[in-house]
């Protein structure tokens, strides 16, 4: 289909849209007309077609004397011009032309997509490193703005539609944010505490920092920033203080890799000395323990024949007792109040005998079926490939109440296939999680 159809009366009728494949604001003109060469580019028929693609606004712009006022169609809208759609146009036009005279506008479509982005390069500018402040780095920042026009009201306040150029507006904003971009990368040495060749493993966070300080000034152009992404820090090797840097940079870090590795030694020789000690501290409680069930053992052996002593004692006499029972007194007759007496005691001395020995019997009993102390768990540790133990449970404890044993340490005991990390075994991932009970709030009054 063409671009234009004949009205009623002969005219023209427009199809207006964009099919511009980069734009970001783009003005539309009849087919065949240029530029300012005539007044029929801005001459549009009431009826004509609009098409306005999802993500971008159409913006109807018609002089009056009180000044420009706009007409806004967002998209996606594809219908002809109607007044109920177009509320200035509909008070300029009026139904006196009958959707025949054509009516002055300028019409812009603006891009409303959310990933519009300019590439920038900074070139070479010095960076000072914090521990040579004297010996600045030159360095160049590449990479990417991305933004948007979310406010494209603001927008067209602030940028004059008729010659909009996109190179002109990205070289605008290139030049504004170089200042802070060297700004940000300038002062991140000392901020983060890192070397100035090793900025460029910190990209991602100087990225969030640049976003932060930027924001603010984009919108000054009408359009808000959305990303920022540094692509490539790149430092002059060829500089002189660039080797000044980098030989101190390598020093400091041999230092470094020096000083922690003594002191992963001595915390080595600590916890191998702290082994030791709870280790022969564990072997003299176990063997006092030991001492103290024999010793227990011993008493129960000797009570359990003092007490059949005794019994046979109590025997003996009962036996007399029931022997001199039946005599009579003074003579050789029977004697009934002896024997009645004599067959009291005896069934006393029976009772109390009978339940002497089943108490006895019953202590042997409970002495024999007590079962043995359950064994303590041994485990072996191992940190930084360093193989330690076997350590008990109560060890593996004291160690990881001082900090010396966490979840991150290899464990293996007897009749695991594999190491383990610590957290992965649920009788010494309790000892990570275990802390001082906290007591119920009180009772009110």
């Amino acid at each position: 289909m063409g671009l234009f159809t004949r009205g009623k009366s002969g005219g023209m009728m427009n199809v207006i849209r964009c099919d511009e494949p980069e734009y970001l604001v783009w003005k539309w003109r009849p087919a065949g007309q240029e530029a300012n060469t005539t007044t029929r580019e801005n001459a549009i028929r009431y009826g004509s077609s609009l098409r306005v693609k999802d993500g971008e606004v159409a913006v109807f712009v018609y002089k009056q004397k009180e000044g420009p006022v706009q007409d806004f169609i967002v998209g996606p809208y594809d219908d002809t011009i109607k007044t109920a759609n177009f509320p200035v146009l509909s008070s300029i036009v009026g139904l006196a032309f009958g959707g025949e005279s054509p009516f002055q506008a300028e019409i812009y479509f603006i891009n409303l997509q959310r990933n519009n982005q300019i590439d920038f390069c900074v070139p070479y500018f010095n960076v000072p490193d914090p521990r040579l402040p004297d010996f600045p780095v030159p360095l160049s920042v590449t990479g990417k703005l991305t933004f948007s026009v979310e406010d494209y009201r603001s927008f067209i306040k602030l940028n004059r539609l008729i010659d909009f150029d996109l190179k002109t507006f990205e070289r605008q904003v290139r030049q504004a944010m170089e200042r802070h971009i060297k700004s940000a990368v300038g002062r991140a040495p000392r901020e983060m505490g890192i070397p100035v060749v090793q900025l460029d493993l910190e990209l991602d966070n100087i990225s969030l920092r640049l976003e932060d300080n930027l924001a603010s000034r984009f919108e000054e152009f009408g359009v808000k920033m959305r990303h920022i992404d540094i692509g490539a820090i790149d430092i002059d090797t060829e500089s002189p203080n660039y080797a000044q840097v980098r030989k101190l940079t390598g020093g400091i870090t041999a230092q470094t890799m020096e000083a922690q590795a003594n002191i992963n030694i001595q915390n080595l020789e600590d916890l191998q000395r702290l082994n030791m000690q709870n280790m022969e501290e564990t072997m003299r409680i176990q063997r006092e323990e030991g001492q103290y069930a024999q010793h227990l053992q011993t008493q129960q052996n000797n009570m359990a024949a003092f007490t059949a002593g005794l019994q046979a004692d109590v025997l003996k006499t009962g036996a007399a007792s029931l022997g001199t029972m039946g005599n009579m007194e003074g003579g050789g007759g029977m004697n009934p109040a002896g024997m009645m007496t004599g067959m009291m005691m005896g069934g006393a001395m029976g009772q109390q005998m009978a339940g002497m020995m089943q108490g006895m019997g019953q202590q042997m009993q409970n002495s024999m079926q007590a079962p043995p102390p359950l064994p303590d768990t041994a485990y072996f540790v191992s940190q930084n490939g360093v193989q330690q133990g076997p350590f008990s449970m109560m060890q593996l404890r004291s160690f990881a109440q001082s900090g010396q044993f966490t979840p991150q340490y290899y464990v293996w005991k007897q009749g695991m296939a594999q190491w383990e990390y610590a957290a992965n075994i649920p009788e010494l991932a309790m000892l990570f999680t275990a802390g001082p009970a906290t007591p119920p709030p009180p009772p009110s009054v």
